[in-house]
């Protein structure tokens, strides 16, 4: 991640971030309980935004203390990237990636969520993740960052979900969910990771691990989505980049951006 952040530092994907302003840093806090569950999910996210695009980065309750928006709204992006806490690098990094490369303009397959509420809209989501998978019937898929209709959506294509959650005991169908990442990365025949592994520091050691066994690395990117897609074909082999404002803040049609390695 350090070498992605020191080429964008000098100037190797775009203009200098030093010369591009963060013109608005803001957090968001949102609770979801999807109807019939019985996982309340708590998501908290900083958010940037640099000319036409944000950039957004998940983060534990506790990390990041929101007065660091009006500190941190207006500053060049050079300075977010060197001096902010993780969660506002990871999102000032994908706000610049993404303004200087937008994801409408990428030619990247679009797939357009239908309008409704957020279970409908949950459900067509992740299977828009799963079908990134190129996989085997009864294939092992590493799932790293839980959420239901993603379990469910992995299933449906014949393959067995291992899910590995840092804030989950139980999948809705009482599946174990791991707390340690090696429990599944050194088991499964494939990898799907949230673009919260940016944030928390573990995408690294999963991109690492992905490499070494030779195994596909899948990245569902609220969190980063730029970021992540800049990884595509040295070791992310696809990814489902849904930038803000993401799925659940709307009941109208939004699009998700599906990248795999063949495009890069």
């Amino acid at each position: 991640m350090q070498g992605l952040v020191d080429r964008v530092l000098d100037g190797g994907h775009g203009p200098p971030p030093a010369e591009v302003t963060a013109t608005s840093v803001f957090w968001v806090h949102h609770g979801t309980r999807l109807a019939g569950g019985t996982t309340t999910y708590r998501n908290q996210y900083l958010l940037v935004r640099v000319g036409t695009a944000f950039g957004a980065c998940g983060f534990e309750a506790g990390e990041v203390d929101p007065g660091i928006c009006a500190d941190a709204s207006g500053a060049p992006v050079a300075d977010l990237l060197r001096t902010g806490p993780p969660a506002l690098r990871i999102a000032a990094l994908d706000a610049y990636l993404a303004s200087v490369a937008p994801h409408r303009d990428s030619g990247a397959a679009v797939v357009t969520l239908p309008a409704g509420p957020p279970e409908v809209r949950a459900r067509a989501r992740d299977a828009a993740v799963a079908s990134l998978l190129d996989v085997a019937p009864g294939a092992r898929v590493a799932l790293i960052g839980v959420v239901n209709p993603l379990v469910a959506a992995i299933r449906e294509r014949g393959a067995e979900p291992l899910p590995c959650d840092l804030n989950l005991a139980a999948t809705q169908w009482g599946d174990p969910v791991t707390r340690d990442m090696a429990d599944v990365l050194d088991v499964a025949d494939a990898v799907v990771a949230t673009g919260m592994t940016l944030g928390n520091g573990t995408f690294d050691v999963i991109l690492a691990r992905c490499r070494d066994r030779g195994i596909p690395l899948i990245v569902y990117a609220q969190t980063g989505s730029a970021v992540a897609r800049a990884f595509l074909g040295t070791g992310v082999t696809a990814v489902s980049a849904e930038p803000f404002p993401f799925s659940q803040f709307s009941a109208d049609p939004t699009a998700l951006h599906l990248y795999t390695d063949k495009d890069h």
